[in-house]
């Protein structure tokens, strides 16, 4: 592929950024809840909008695949040579709930421009990342053509643990050959400070459902004498951690890989601002394992944390009621090498040793992921830190993230494939949180980046 189709690539994206950010609100007006079966027709309208922009950016073979619950969406861009690599280039569709919907400054699905960033469900996480690589294709399309081959695989499961992605893979393997796969679903270590992602947690989430009384009862009559089974629950949920947050499950730590002194060198390296990162999440102090800082534990170290508890009466105003259920919802954060059905096995264990007489627990794994380490020294890896330098001007560092995506696994076992994680999300963006946002600037030199990694890889390719 030749720089002046580089060039005119890069033109025609700048060219069109008003579109490019018209397109991207209308995305964001969609609201693919995949969690929530009310919205299964939004899902599927999302899926379908992404396969109109697949072939409007230029994509042959372009498919909505129904799986048991919402679509995969797939397509494909040939390139200009015979001889081109081919990238994978995997995303999704699917967005979070929204709740606590009153924590909004706006309506999650009337994207609102405000301070160069444009705020909704699904911003950066991950459908401004997605369009990105639409946009890209696009401007290749309106240049000449694709200096390689591309192949995407866009979910609406992810969110929801990609329960009929593996399945979908295995059926439709022998379409989705390549020589790396692509993903941007992460975000830069700090504003203005380009990452490519190695690492990546794992996950066991589980729910635990406690059963104490046959029916709701009165507190004047019946409390003292009846075990309470929400406050039952905190206690066990308590006994999980000590009070820095080190995990009470026997053998929790036992295939925890250690951190060579090579990677806490890069962890020291890395611009992290402790006292910002305190500020941006409302407290000071820190809080963790000892002896690791804020960002190895949030990279590199296993967590729990109790992501939602429910029982009696939380409406306005007083009930004196002594539930008879109660439930909580905990996600471990896993690494290297944790083994999630493991961990799930001996948290189960490990709540049911801690269950009082007069409680009846209901232990459930919902779904889990393997943590992920892939091949920092590779032509794509090369290509990545190339584009990134081109579209952000700074070199980019390498560094572990916190969150988990599952599929970076599924891809290396079912296709062979390595990954690279090149995203343009930052630390700020609130994920999974009210007022999630996306920057301006960054969508559009996240597009620019991956037309430049695009050229790149080709140029290793034949290097």
């Amino acid at each position: 592929m030749s720089t002046a189709s580089l060039i005119r690539a890069l033109e025609d994206s700048r060219s069109d950024r008003a579109g490019a950010l018209a397109r991207l609100i209308a995305f964001l007006s969609i609201p693919s809840v995949s969690t929530i079966p009310e919205l299964a027709a939004e899902v599927t309208r999302a899926a379908e909008w992404v396969a109109s922009r697949l072939r409007d950016a230029g994509a042959h073979s372009v498919r909505v695949d129904p799986t048991p619950r919402h679509p995969v969406v797939t397509g494909k861009m040939s390139a200009t040579a015979a001889d081109a690599p081919t990238v994978l280039v995997y995303g999704h569709y699917d967005v979070q709930p929204v709740d606590p919907i009153e924590l909004w400054d706006s309506p999650p699905f009337e994207p609102s421009q405000r301070e160069g960033a444009l705020y909704a469900r699904g911003a950066s996480d991950d459908k401004g990342q997605v369009l990105a690589h639409l946009e890209a294709a696009a401007a290749y399309a309106n240049a000449g053509g694709s200096p390689v081959n591309i192949v995407y695989v866009l979910e609406g499961e992810e969110e929801i643990g990609s329960p009929n992605l593996d399945a979908w893979l295995a059926a439709h393997g022998d379409e989705l050959i390549a020589d790396v796969a692509l993903i941007s679903d992460t975000a830069f270590v700090a504003r203005g400070e380009p990452s490519i992602v190695y690492g990546l947690r794992g996950l066991a989430y589980m729910e635990i459902t406690a059963q104490g009384p046959n029916r709701d009862l009165h507190s004047g009559q019946f409390g003292g004498a009846v075990l309470n089974p929400a406050g039952a629950l905190c206690r066990i949920i308590a006994k999980l951690q000590d009070a820095d947050g080190r995990i009470m499950i026997p053998g929790f730590y036992d295939a925890v890989r250690p951190l060579s002194d090579e990677e806490r060198a890069e962890f020291a390296a890395l611009p992290f601002d402790g006292a910002a990162f305190d500020a941006a999440t409302g407290r000071a102090g820190g809080f963790g394992e000892p002896g690791f800082a804020a960002n190895e534990r949030i990279g590199a170290r296993p967590s729990l944390d109790v992501n939602g508890l429910v029982s009696g009466w939380i409406g306005d105003g007083a009930k004196t009621v002594l539930p008879a259920r109660a439930s909580a919802k905990i996600s471990m954060r896993l690494v290297p090498d944790q083994d999630p059905d493991d961990i799930a096995r001996r948290f189960e264990a490990r709540v049911k040793e801690l269950t009082p007489p007069g409680l009846t627990v209901e232990v459930t794994s919902l779904h889990g992921a393997r943590p992920a380490i892939v091949d920092r020294d590779t032509p794509a890896m090369r290509a990545a830190a190339f584009a990134l330098k081109a579209g952000f001007g700074k070199a980019p560092v390498l560094s572990r993230e916190g969150g988990s995506i599952p599929v970076v696994n599924t891809l290396a076992a079912k296709l062979g494939l390595q990954t690279v994680l090149m995203g343009f999300g930052l630390p700020d963006d609130n994920l999974h949180a009210p007022n999630e946002k996306f920057e301006i600037d960054q969508y559009h030199r996240g597009i620019e980046t991956i037309i430049e990694f695009l050229h790149a890889f080709a140029e290793e390719h034949t290097a």
